[in-house]
C-alpha cells in the first residue's frame, strides 16, 4: 500500500511503493531518487560530476567555520544524517545546511543554504558503536527541487540489500587517514559491495584486541582488504544502492570504521530499514 501522502492516482507512476517508505514529490511530478541530469558513473574513488547525487548535503559548524559532516536530503525539509554529528542534539544555532554543493572549497551557484529549527535523534542513541546512529534534521525553510537539488528514496522496512550488491557511497570526506580532500575539493564518490552481517561480524572480530559488535540495525559495506571505502568527514553521508527500475534508494548513513579502508574493516553504516518509524513519524 502507498503512503497516505501520496495520492492514488499518482501512486503507480510517481511513487514505487515496494521500493520505499516515502517518496516526498517535487513540483512538476519528478520522483525521488532520479537524478534530473542524466550522468555517466565511474567505480572507484573519483570525482563526482555535478548534480549526479542531487540528494547529497553538507553539515556545516558555523562556530569554527568547519565542515562536519555529510547528510541526505529527504523531503522538501529534512535531511537525514547520523546522531553522532550533533553531540548537543538540543542546541540547532551552531549548524547550516548546504544544499546542491558541488565543491567544498569553491563557488556553488546552484547550492541554496538553510539554518536548522529542530534535530531528532532515537532516544536509545548513546553512542555510535551501540547503535541507533541517525538523525533527521529540519530545515529553517523547505528547499525547491532543481536539477542540482533533489530527494533520494527511503526503503520500505522490507527493502533487501543483498550481500555483494554494489552501492555507493558519497562525502567530501579525507580521501586517506588524516588526509583531507585536496583543492577545491570535488564531491568525491566510491563503488563498494554489501558485506553481509555474518562475514562483516567475522572481519571485525580478527582483530583480538578491540571487540565490534554488528547490530541488527547495522549494515556494512566495502572490501576484506580494504581499499575502497568511506573516511572521516564522510559521517552521516549516504550509502546509496541503484534498484531494478534505476531507482536510487538509501540503504545506509555513514556510521564509523576503523580508520579508512584497512584490511578486515570494512565501513558500518546504520541501515535506514531499521528506521522506517523513526524516519516516516515526523517526516
Amino acid at each position: 500500500m502507498c503512503p497516505p501522502s501520496v495520492p492514488p492516482s499518482l501512486s503507480l507512476s510517481l511513487c514505487p511503493c515496494h521500493l520505499q517508505l516515502l517518496c516526498i514529490l517535487a513540483s512538476y511530478a519528478q520522483e525521488c531518487g532520479r537524478p534530473p541530469l542524466k550522468q555517466d558513473r565511474i567505480v572507484g574513488g573519483v570525482d563526482a560530476t555535478n548534480g549526479e547525487w542531487p540528494w547529497q548535503v553538507l553539515m556545516y559548524w558555523r562556530q569554527n567555520n568547519k565542515h562536519i559532516c555529510g547528510g541526505s536530503l529527504i523531503t522538501e525539509n529534512w535531511v537525514l544524517s547520523a546522531a553522532h554529528c550533533f553531540p548537543n542534539p538540543s542546541d540547532v544555532s551552531p549548524y547550516t545546511v548546504y544544499v546542491g554543493r558541488y565543491q567544498l572549497n569553491n563557488v556553488n551557484l546552484n547550492e541554496l543554504s538553510r539554518g536548522v529549527t529542530l534535530i531528532l535523534v532515537p532516544s536509545g542513541y548513546n553512542d555510535r558503536h551501540n547503535g541507533n546512529d541517525v538523525a533527521l534534521v529540519k530545515l529553517s525553510s523547505p528547499v525547491s527541487w532543481s536539477e542540482f537539488i533533489h530527494p533520494v528514496c527511503i526503503p520500505a522496512s522490507g527493502t533487501l540489500f543483498p550481500s555483494g550488491m554494489m552501492c555507493t557511497v558519497t562525502g567530501w570526506g579525507n580521501i586517506r587517514e588524516n588526509v583531507p580532500l585536496p583543492g577545491v575539493g570535488t564531491l568525491q564518490k566510491v563503488q563498494v559491495p554489501i558485506i553481509s552481517q555474518s562475514s562483516c561480524q567475522d572481519m571485525y572480530q580478527t582483530d583480538p584486541t578491540e571487540q565490534v559488535d554488528i547490530l541488527y540495525d547495522m549494515i556494512c559495506a566495502g572490501y576484506q582488504e580494504g581499499i575502497k571505502d568511506s573516511c572521516q568527514g564522510d559521517s552521516g553521508g549516504p550509502l546509496v544502492c541503484q534498484m531494478v527500475n534505476g531507482t536510487w534508494v538509501q540503504a545506509g548513513v555513514v556510521s564509523f570504521g576503523h580508520g579508512c579502508a584497512n584490511q578486515n574493516k570494512p565501513g558500518v553504516y546504520a541501515r535506514v530499514t531499521s528506521f522506517s518509524d523513526f524516519i516516516s513519524k515526523p517526516v
